[in-house]
């Protein structure tokens, strides 16, 4: 079954624009799997801990055949191979993948949840998934044009276009 997935992305660290810009070529490169679309890259402040750098985040739309804790497993030799570490929740990181959403599927495990638990409260996810396809909803039928419009703002600044990644 051929579906549509929504995958998040953010850098703080390391020159994050090209960390970003870098994942998305390896996403394109999925087996069985298609990019279909890329976001503009956003600037917005942290989630949690402020004593870290301002984070880049963006979001890709994949055709994919994958099942999802396949696609999850893609996600997380990705952000391995950027030299990911998890010492901090919310903390700063070279690449964070986040699987938003798969299809019109629902999804709730020890491993994974979709959609995606915090989707709906953060801007720098919801103006991407806008920025991809405006009349998008989430499984349960919820605009994510109302939820962006409802939720706080993050101070999201659009950065420009880096070379060839669009």
């Amino acid at each position: 079954m051929t579906v549509l997935a929504y995958v998040g992305l953010g850098s703080n660290l390391q020159d994050p624009a090209a960390q970003l810009a870098r994942a998305v070529a390896e996403l394109a490169s999925l087996p069985d799997t298609t990019l279909m679309a890329q976001s503009p890259f956003y600037a917005s402040r942290p989630v949690g801990p402020q004593d870290q750098p301002d984070f880049v985040n963006g979001a890709v739309e994949l055709r994919t055949t994958l099942p999802p804790h396949q696609l999850l497993d893609h996600l997380q030799t990705i952000e391995q191979a950027h030299g990911r570490e998890r010492l901090r929740h919310w903390g700063p990181r070279t690449l964070d993948l986040d699987l938003l959403l798969y299809g019109d599927q629902q999804l709730a495990d020890e491993r994974l949840t979709i959609p995606h638990a915090e989707l709906a409260n953060r801007d720098f996810v919801l103006q991407p998934l806008l920025d991809l396809n405006p009349e998008l909803s989430l499984p349960d039928g919820r605009r994510v044009d109302q939820l962006r419009s409802e939720c706080p703002d993050n101070q999201l600044r659009k950065l420009p276009p880096t070379g060839g990644s669009n």
